[in-house]
């Protein structure tokens, strides 16, 4: 094994850990030490990939959006695919780990990774800012609506209902 696919492995032992005591624990209560000891790591290894544990969670999200929006597309949940619909099918796809991210409050760290992919660029010209802005923080508050109120329509339905909306 390189040091690429250890520093992967490693990665992936953590990520996992800290899922896992999510399960049970907030996680304020999950210390550093207790996911290096349940991943089979150092804590070393951990602030050697991660500066903390929200670093951890948004992470794994950026992984899961970044292989959604980017990878192959597993499945036609909607039939033009865009960005928009593969953000809310990234979100039923994954729908356990966001809602175990709302059950304990961590759901606020999704808004990181919508500012990343929609947000505004340094580069952008004000109003473009502003703009991009507005809707990369619309879009969040779509999402965390729709999971308060059960997730009950499709990433499809979302996508459409978000296009009327603009």
């Amino acid at each position: 094994m390189d040091n690429a696919e250890k520093n992967r492995f490693v990665k992936r032992q953590i990520t996992a850990a800290l899922l896992a005591a999510l399960e049970t624990k907030e996680l304020k209560d999950i210390s550093v030490s207790q996911i290096a000891a349940d991943a089979g790591v150092s804590r070393i290894s951990f602030y050697r990939n991660f500066q903390n544990k929200e670093g951890v969670l948004r992470a794994y999200m950026a992984q899961l959006m970044n292989g959604r929006i980017n990878g192959p597309k597993p499945d036609k949940t909607y039939p033009e695919p865009d960005i928009l619909g593969e953000i809310f099918a990234c979100l039923v796809e994954y729908k356990d780990f966001f809602l175990l991210l709302r059950k304990r409050n961590l759901l606020y760290l999704l808004k990181d990774i919508i500012m990343e992919i929609l947000g505004p660029k340094p580069e952008s010209p004000n109003f473009s800012a502003y703009t991009s802005a507005f809707l990369a923080y619309g879009l969040y508050g779509w999402i965390e609506e729709w999971f308060a109120r059960g997730m009950k329509e499709s990433a499809w339905e979302m996508k459409e209902l978000l296009k009327i909306g603009i």
